[in-house]
């Protein structure tokens, strides 16, 4: 009973948090914003891509980073070219190689951002990536009114881990 409980509670707070970054995308179209989403699982935020279509009609543009990317600015711009689109998703932080580097020139580079980017920017986190967002990059990470979470319960992963393992 506590699981069915804590299973519901998780899924209703992962739609509640969709519904707030589709309604942050929604508002700031148009326009720079930093978004940042955090979880820990990239299932998890599989899953939340998933559902986020169901509640934006928007066009989210989505970059899955390279381990050896240095500089996000430049990734960004390289990927999307002269376009604009609705909103623009940046996955794969946390499996960048050199992500202290990429984290301290997005800090120098932040302006740029502002200046050059007409939409939302979200770039999915996990703990140690907004850890570092924090120490290295304070000035860019200051620019997002709020983190988003995504989080799974310590005890769901349990259980799941457990139904996988007795599977």
């Amino acid at each position: 009973m506590i699981s069915l409980s804590n299973s519901e509670n998780s899924t209703v707070s992962s739609i509640a948090a969709t519904k707030r970054l589709a309604r942050a995308m929604m508002v700031s179209s148009g326009e720079f914003s930093l978004l940042l989403a955090c979880c820990n699982c990239v299932q998890r935020q599989e899953q939340v891509l998933n559902l986020l279509t169901e509640f934006s009609s928007a066009d989210i543009h989505e970059i899955l980073l390279s381990p050896t990317a240095d500089k996000l600015y430049t990734a960004i711009t390289t990927e999307i070219g002269a376009t604009q689109p609705d909103a623009l998703m940046v996955r794969g932080l946390e499996s960048v190689v050199a992500i202290n580097q990429l984290i301290i020139s997005t800090n120098i580079m932040r302006d740029e951002f502002r200046k050059q980017f007409r939409f939302p920017l979200v770039l999915w986190v996990n703990d140690e990536i907004l850890s570092k967002l924090v120490w290295l990059a304070p000035d860019f990470k200051d620019w997002a009114a709020s983190t988003i979470r995504f989080d799974v319960p310590n005890n769901q992963l349990v259980e799941s881990e457990q139904q996988a393992i007795s599977a």
